[in-house]
């Protein structure tokens, strides 16, 4: 038998088994693990991705001639894949950052891939499709539990922040996540209850799951899902309805009108729903979405061509943060902005271009082939519209999320969007001798991506996650007195920790800064070792700043160890070079301030850095104790 079977064949192949497995495993662990979201899950993500790769590289090292050649949209993405690499390697200013950034474009990619080259057979897509409806069944369930019964709820880690009580998230971190993984899978459930060869049975059986996935999107109260999906349903008739452009401009003006119908009435009727609305009509729109939107915009604008590089939006965001603006994006809650952010117009056109012309190919070759098959739901068109249609509705939700950055959403998009096109556009046999030809190149892409995901992706989200954890430690100390015996029980096993990361991974330059913060916190502990912890903070310092200037908080960090160690002049440089980075962070104020109320000469300036911060935060805890220091020392004799 060869290595993978041909497309028409209802018989699988071993190694395209192998390949369902492997990946149905990925998609359950990473869903159900708060979407893949945090580095130790990320790891075990990026180690069952890597081993899919493997095996379908060796799978396709065994194929001989006469199979199905490799399909033409999967190439299509590699030259952004290619661009992005090299985007990390000569441009991103944030290197340990970037790393991960292009870990998960890969990821996504290569899921793309193998779904589209490696599971041709009708059994392995069916299971990977069961696989993603049975996480979404599950993800309704969770989300009942976290609406009916306990809304602080969730799967992994602490309990879930105030903001989302009364909205369900599911397997999730946030509900915005969830209903995003729902919209992938509504339309083709939907498809599947009504299309016309579906028997009794079958229509209830979908019937009901259409009935929990869209209770499951209610559930979340995600505006942007709920309209993404809405435009994603009227477009459709648009491009892919029979008849000219009245009868499908009819026929999406009709969709339009009785979905709003329909949203209307679940507004009116559901109390949360009704209460998010109403939000948006007061705050005539999104509030803190804009502000962050318009720093992608502006970063893109001062680099248009090859962007600031990856991973680098919320660094450098500091530059265009407005004053009184304190969220931490994170990213630009529109993957359309982050990406001309981080690779420009260059890495943006290779992307998104490539994915709308693979789309619109597929919507034009669905014309011609996918009416052939209706004897099992797998080959009809009205399951290949609805994979299109969660598609689209998902392509449109990523203007307003960051869907792409959560592994187990990169994963199932890459899925689904795999199937609609595997669907619609098929591909020639493979010339005779072919095979044979490739087998060498299959070999050294398996050996590539086992040695990279094991000996340099693994220890670098390895070491990440030793340094969220650290991180974490040291910031509940904030709401602890100085001095009091937490300090010396945390920071010495957050300096190990850390310590640890940086053995990982010496490239993790946030990771020394974190060590530098954790020594030079030590000097609340043993004061009289002040200097000494100073020095060690500094050379940590220095191996952040080594790696990536752009941050305001290296240099913060290395300024305080300056300050421990008496040298004034140097550490008030690292504070002025914080501020100039970072102009309308209150943090950096506060610590600028800190640093000039040091010396009787520069109180005045203290005095005016610290009203700043104030401006900027006026309910910052440091800065109001600063404030009652000087104004206890202002009026002592």
């Amino acid at each position: 038998m060869s290595a993978t079977a041909s497309p028409s064949s209802p018989h699988a192949s071993s190694w395209e088994w192998a390949q369902t497995a492997l990946l149905v495993a990925n998609l359950g662990l990473t869903t159900l693990a708060n979407g893949g979201y945090g580095a130790p899950i990320a790891q075990v993500t990026a180690l069952l991705t890597g081993a899919l790769v493997v095996v379908h590289c060796l799978a396709n090292f065994r194929l001989r001639a006469g199979g199905p050649a490799s399909h033409p949209a999967g190439w299509m993405l590699l030259p952004f894949l290619a661009v992005a690499l090299a985007n990390v390697w000569w441009i991103t200013p944030v290197p340990w950052l970037g790393w991960r950034d292009w870990l998960g474009w890969a990821q996504m990619i290569a899921v793309f891939w193998v779904v589209l080259n490696g599971l041709r057979s009708r059994g392995p897509r069916r299971v990977v499709f069961f696989a993603l409806v049975t996480l979404g069944v599950i993800g309704v369930g969770l989300s009942c539990y976290q609406r009916f019964i306990d809304p602080t709820w969730r799967m992994i880690g602490g309990a879930r922040g105030p903001e989302f009580l009364g909205r369900a998230s599911g397997s999730f971190s946030i509900p915005n996540s969830f209903a995003g993984f729902l919209l992938l899978l509504l339309p083709a459930v939907a498809a599947l209850t009504f299309r016309r060869a579906a028997s009794a049975m079958e229509r209830v059986w979908w019937g009901w799951v259409g009935l929990v996935l869209g209770f499951g999107l209610i559930l979340t109260i995600s505006r942007g899902a709920w309209v993404s999906l809405v435009l994603a349903l009227s477009i459709w008739p648009l491009l892919a309805a029979q008849g000219g452009w009245r009868r499908r401009s009819a026929l999406a003006l009709g969709v339009l009108v009785g979905l709003s119908l329909l949203a209307a009435v679940v507004v009116m009727k559901y109390p949360g729903a009704r209460e998010r609305f109403t939000q948006l009509v007061l705050d005539a729109g999104e509030k803190t979405r804009p502000v962050i939107w318009r720093g992608a915009w502006q970063l893109w604008l001062d680099r248009p061509a090859w962007g600031h590089g990856a991973g680098s939006y919320n660094v450098l965001f500091e530059r265009h943060r407005p004053e009184g603006f304190r969220d931490e994006p994170l990213w630009a809650h529109n993957e359309y902005l982050n990406t001309l952010s981080d690779y420009g117009a260059i890495g943006f056109g290779l992307c998104f271009g490539a994915a709308v012309w693979i789309g619109l190919r597929g919507v034009v070759r669905a014309g011609g082939d996918g009416r052939r098959t209706r004897q099992q739901w797998l080959g009809d068109p009205a399951v290949h519209a609805g994979w299109g249609v969660g598609v689209l509705a998902f392509g449109l939700q990523l203007g307003l999320d960051f869907h792409f950055k959560i592994p187990a959403l990169a994963l199932a998009f890459a899925v689904v969007s795999a199937l609609a096109v595997g669907a619609a556009w098929s591909v020639a046999p493979r010339t005779e001798g072919s095979g044979a030809a490739a087998a060498s190149a299959w070999l050294v892409v398996a050996a590539l991506t086992a040695t990279s995901v094991v000996f340099f992706f693994s220890p670098l989200l390895e070491a990440e996650g030793l340094r969220v954890g650290a991180r974490r430690a040291i910031d509940r100390l904030s709401s602890v007195a100085v001095g009091q015996s937490d300090y010396g029980r945390v920071l010495p096993l957050a300096q190990e920790s850390l310590r640890q990361a940086t053995a990982r991974d010496s490239r993790n330059a946030q990771a020394w800064a974190d060590l530098a913060y954790a020594t030079a916190s030590m000097a609340h502990v043993v004061p009289l070792r002040s200097s000494e912890f100073g020095q060690q903070a500094e050379v940590a310092a220095n191996r952040a700043l080594d790696t990536s200037v752009v941050c305001s908080e290296f240099w913060i960090r290395r300024g305080v160890a300056r300050d421990l160690q008496g040298r004034w002049a140097e550490a008030g440089n690292d504070f002025g070079t914080a501020v100039s980075l970072a102009p309308a962070d209150a943090l950096a104020w506060h610590y600028y301030a800190d640093h000039l109320s040091r010396r009787p000469a520069t109180r005045e300036s203290a005095e005016a850095a610290l009203d700043f911060c104030l401006r900027l935060d006026p309910g910052n805890q440091a800065g109001l104790a600063l404030r009652q220091r000087l104004a206890i020392t202002k009026i002592a004799p």
